[in-house]
């Protein structure tokens, strides 16, 4: 009954202007009320893998399911399921590593569109891993980015990362030395890495910044010092629950002042005009993204569409059905 779509088919699907388009969508429905979000859970084999879940529901797309993923010592395997809501129909299982890098940047461009200044032309990165490139080709999309500097530790992959997204984008990416460096003086900060500790500190912030904070999803993890946090003006989140839970940069930052998570703002209020994004230049703004599971549906449902459309992927049969019958009854 399933439409199994591999990586290298979710690839050939799957674009930022689409899945900015899904986002766009998801939190809108978010702030109505038609779609449902279950945060993300963990359950861990001591000194073995992590099993991370989280799900979602849309009534308006009539689409539900769940993204599941382990992680271990070997790497990282995401699956996403995707059900009908009215049948409970399983429609697909789709191999999600790629989807998940594109719409966690698709959210941060979401949040850069609404947040960053209209001017904003510079990027600073700390990370240049796989999902720093999503992030800055989200960027890239909503705001006319003319010059980006980008930290890595390890000098052969910011090397690489500014060779790799200057000839992706047409923009001057400069691979640099230091996270300070890359970061000072910027309009729009990006950290994406796997840190435990702070690398961005709050001295480093100009006034006006944005910044996306991608990579900590742990509560004892941080990527932002407590400065950083308490200069934002503006702080916003894919999910207030999620991040009281997993939020470290958040978590750290607030300590036990409850009053602080007061001040806290969802993504899917702005989107759908509920709440105001910037309200001046001068303002620094924070996007705290943890990867809610309303992302992951949506763009799945997009992939599903287009690959039912076009016949990509192997249907397989389940519960008595044969992958024949599943195609001819459209499913």
């Amino acid at each position: 009954m399933p439409l199994v779509l591999n990586e290298a088919e979710v690839k050939s699907i799957l674009t930022m202007p689409m899945a900015l388009d899904a986002l766009d969508a998801s939190f809108q429905r978010l702030a109505d009320g038609t779609a449902i979000l279950h945060p993300r859970r963990r359950l861990h084999v001591p000194k073995r893998s992590y099993l991370h879940y989280m799900a979602a529901a849309d009534g308006a797309s009539g689409y539900l399911g769940m993204k599941v993923y382990t992680s271990s010592k070997g790497g990282l395997r995401f699956v996403v399921l995707l059900f009908q809501a009215d049948s409970g129909d399983l429609l697909a299982l789709i191999e999600a590593d790629y989807l998940g890098q594109v719409r966690t940047g698709a959210a941060s461009g979401i949040a850069t569109r609404l947040l960053a200044r209209a001017d904003a032309k510079t990027v600073g990165m700390a990370g240049t891993g796989l999902q720093a490139r999503t992030q800055l080709e989200a960027i890239a999309y909503v705001r006319k980015i003319e010059s980006v500097r980008a930290y890595s530790r390890k000098e052969e992959h910011r090397e690489d990362f500014a060779r790799t997204m200057s000839a992706q984008l047409g923009i001057r990416v400069t691979p640099v030395a230091t996270a300070e460096e890359a970061i000072r003086g910027t309009d729009i900060v990006v950290a994406a890495t796997t840190a435990s500790q702070p690398v961005i500190e709050g001295k480093w912030l100009a006034p006006g910044v944005h910044i996306n904070a991608i990579g900590a999803n742990f509560a004892e993890k941080t990527e932002l010092d407590a400065a950083a946090v308490l200069r934002a003006d503006r702080i916003v989140a894919d999910s207030i629950e999620q991040s009281r839970e997993e939020a470290g940069d958040l978590i750290q930052a607030f300590g036990g002042d409850e009053s602080r998570w007061d001040e806290v703002e969802e993504l899917a209020n702005i989107v759908a005009g509920k709440a105001p994004g910037r309200t001046s230049g001068t303002q620094v703004t924070l996007f705290k993204s943890n990867g809610i599971a309303t992302e992951d549906i949506s763009v799945a449902g997009r992939i599903f569409e287009i690959a039912k459309e076009k016949g990509i992927g192997r249907w397989v049969g389940m519960w008595g059905d044969s992958g024949r019958e599943a195609e001819a009854r459209g499913l």
